[in-house]
């Protein structure tokens, strides 16, 4: 099971998993492309994400899913780890 974080929603599992199956490096607006959001919201998200260590940048503007994020995925983590500073 995930562990459960109260800053966390949908958007950022959906985000997650798709960095995760497709192992591609994305941009925001990718992102948002494929899962039918915003790309202003993807790009919200991203920043709580990567602020959290799930996702890391690898260029201006491009991300992928890290260690922390995939371990994240296979509920591997404390919720604690997440905790949003």
């Amino acid at each position: 099971m995930r562990p459960r974080v109260d800053w966390m929603n949908q958007t950022d599992d959906r985000v997650l998993e798709l960095l995760a199956e497709s192992d591609l490096i994305l941009t925001p607006a990718v992102i948002a492309k494929n899962l039918e959001y915003t790309r202003n919201w993807v790009s919200r998200r991203i920043g709580k994400l990567e602020d959290s260590g799930l996702v890391e940048p690898v260029d201006s503007g491009y991300y992928r899913i890290t260690d922390m994020g995939r371990a994240y995925l296979a509920g591997d983590l404390d919720a604690s780890d997440l905790e949003d500073e």
